[in-house]
């Protein structure tokens, strides 16, 4: 018995060994990577997607390149079927690596948090140029690429803000500005394409 419970921690440790090396951050120049804030255009009318039991229904037009601050992946919460991955994205002064190696950046339920001991910018821009995003894959290619992304990476996303819904009442909601923050700020993003880009 204590042999089987060597052999599945060995397993453990080897696959979390394997998940960080997939997702070690990449190390970038300093200078602004991504310039231009995210370009939403949106939809009165919104069109609806099934996603099993979940009805998404679109809310704008999304699109952005920004540099990746963070990602975490989720497996057990209500979301996590629908929308697996989150990832931090910071464009303008919170895609300059000078500016970040003096802001610490984690992410945990479904939320993304920064802290400072002197502000390198002021705390508005840190606000309004980053965002969490909780994303969901149009199909198994887009998949397969989100698992792919590194923190550090600057990225291409092309996909539609959507609000979700399930029929026992359950429901998850867009934020429609980057200028918001705290519980409800976060984007729920219908991903159709995403990639790495060189900066």
């Amino acid at each position: 018995m204590r042999r089987w419970g060597l052999v599945l921690l060995c397993l453990l440790i080897g696959w979390g060994a394997l998940h960080w090396w997939r997702h070690r951050p990449m190390a970038q120049a300093p200078g602004v990577l991504a310039p231009d804030a995210p370009l939403q255009v949106d939809i009165d009318h919104g069109t609806q997607l099934q996603r099993g039991d979940v009805t998404l229904t679109t809310r704008a037009r999304f699109e952005l390149t920004a540099r990746v601050l963070s990602r975490e992946d989720y497996r057990y919460d209500a979301g996590a079927t629908l929308a697996p991955v989150d990832l931090a994205f910071g464009w303008g002064s919170m895609s300059d690596s000078a500016v970040l190696a003096k802001i610490s950046i984690t992410q945990s339920n479904r939320f993304y948090y920064w802290h400072v001991r002197e502000f390198p910018i002021p705390q508005r821009d840190i606000e309004t140029s980053s965002a969490n995003m909780h994303l969901i894959p149009s199909d198994d290619g887009v998949r397969h690429s989100l698992e792919r992304i590194r923190p550090g990476q600057l990225v291409h996303l092309e996909g539609f803000l959507v609000d979700a819904s399930r029929p026992d009442g359950w429901r998850w909601h867009t934020s429609m500005t980057r200028e918001d923050t705290g519980n409800g700020a976060c984007e729920l993003v219908y991903v159709e394409d995403i990639s790495a880009v060189a900066p």
